[in-house]
């Protein structure tokens, strides 16, 4: 062996990698130190022996399939594969030649246990979360589900594995659940509500979480959190109801009030055409005029009041103002407050309009209440790229500014007789059609309330 080779037998010695070549037949020709203490075999015992008469349990393994790959197609191998006999990990990278092979391998039993640790805590987690836990391929049907996911939907978890969750989902919901797994197939987290049918037929509102599955920088699939949100959504109905079945109850006195001005004029015009014959047909059309104006506001006072169905469609910003203001207007009056809008173009809203009538009566008679000596509301609608706005600006007395963060909180109020609830329903009217609300505030100066509502909906 001349200086040269020895020099390279002394470099592949230092190396932390066993390392060992083999020639065309599979004998061994070179083992170095770090491969005689993996294989606990001597590099005396092995040079110029054949590796499949050495180590015979290889031959049905890993190592065997990918060496004669290596070797056959003369192409670099990289593959983990478990050695029983030495109850051993290694990953082995292989490396062709005219004159054989050369292998590179490292023991990676360590890493591997951790692996095998970290997957047993993974199935664990997904086998005890108390949530419904599962996950899609990238077309959407089911590859795994957990108890949670059985209890939620009736199913057991062989029938899911044959399903895709198309069908589980509420006709009326799909496009836009369609619309969130896509975008997680896409590589972003999406968060959502929507309507799941259960195995009985029953439909259940759940919250859920979409995440990629991403290996190796490549999307394979997406998992699913779902929780059951039923209960939650019912107390927000009912709390929604009772809030307006509120705002019913404390306008009813000043439009009472209203209604009672055309009532004496009617009454006062009857008496007049008992007297005289002269007249009438002015008398007649002032009182078609003033049994309008009841009809209208009566009209209002009963939609508002009325249970509906929520569903969402295209409505009119500026009708749905409109009608608001219509009951808002003797409560104004009274209060010596002017309500003065400013319907610049918009444009159609996807939404429910009961609800963000609801929203504006809330929020313009939490102004009005705010101006005990009277003064201007500013009533702004206007169309902000993609967005509607809704902006009402008081002049009342403000609200400090140390407690505008509690602003939406059940309970929390700044009026004397008020239970927070009103702006609580308003904030969560607003989240549930994919909008905001921001208030900017001065004390002594007044307050103004910024909503926007998406055109399309909830994206």
């Amino acid at each position: 062996m001349n200086v040269k080779d020895l020099k390279a037998v002394e470099i592949l010695d230092r190396i932390t990698d066993g390392f060992f070549a083999l020639d065309k037949e599979w004998n061994f020709t070179y083992i170095n130190k770090r491969a005689q203490e993996l294989l606990f075999r001597s590099r005396k015992n092995l040079i110029n022996k054949n590796i499949w008469k050495e180590f015979p349990e290889a031959v049905g393994l890993a190592f065997y399939d990918n060496y004669h790959l290596s070797a056959s197609q003369q192409i670099p191998v990289t593959f983990d594969a478990y050695f029983p006999p030495l109850l051993t990990w290694f990953s082995v990278s292989t490396y062709p030649s005219k004159e054989g092979l050369t292998v590179f391998f490292q023991d990676v039993t360590m890493k591997k246990e951790q692996e095998l640790k970290n997957e047993q805590h993974y199935q664990s987690l997904f086998a005890q979360h108390p949530d419904a836990v599962f996950s899609f391929d990238l077309e959407g049907r089911y590859l795994s589900v957990n108890k949670g996911m059985e209890e939620l939907l009736g199913y057991t978890k062989e029938e899911f594995l044959t399903l895709s969750y198309t069908p589980l989902v509420k006709e009326d919901s799909l496009e836009e659940t369609n619309h969130y797994f896509q975008k997680a197939v896409n590589g972003m987290t999406q968060h959502y509500e929507t309507k799941a049918i259960h195995k009985d037929g029953h439909v259940i509102d759940v919250s859920v979480t979409n995440i990629p599955i991403v290996i190796n920088k490549e999307i394979v699939g997406v998992y699913g959190i779902a929780k059951d949100i039923t209960m939650q959504k019912q107390s927000e109905e009912m709390l929604i109801r009772s809030e307006k079945l509120s705002v019913v109850g404390e306008l009813s006195a000043s439009i009472a009030h209203e209604i009672r001005n055309p009532l004496t004029s009617l009454k006062g015009f009857l008496q007049l055409m008992q007297s005289s014959s002269e007249n009438v047909s002015i008398y007649l059309e002032i009182m078609a005029d003033e049994i309008s104006r009841i009809e209208e506001i009566t009209g209002e006072l009963l939609l508002l009041a009325k249970p509906q169905a929520h569903d969402f469609k295209e409505e009119s910003i500026e009708r749905i103002t409109e009608h608001a203001m219509v009951l808002l207007h003797s409560q104004a009056l009274i209060n010596n407050v002017s309500l003065i809008p400013n319907f610049k173009k918009t444009s159609l809203v996807y939404c429910v309009a009961n609800q963000i009538k609801q929203v504006i009566i809330n929020i313009v008679k939490n102004a009005i209440e705010s101006m005990p000596n009277g003064g201007d509301i500013s009533i702004i609608l206007a169309k902000n790229e993609d967005k509607v706005q809704i902006i009402v600006k008081d002049q009342g007395c403000g609200i400090p500014k140390r407690f505008l963060s509690e602003v939406g909180l059940p309970f929390y109020t700044t009026k004397e007789k008020g239970t927070g609830l009103g702006m609580m329903t308003t904030l969560r009217i607003v989240e549930s059609h994919g909008g905001t609300v921001r208030i900017n505030s001065e004390e002594g100066k007044g307050t103004t309330v910024e909503i926007q509502l998406p055109i399309k909906g909830p994206a």
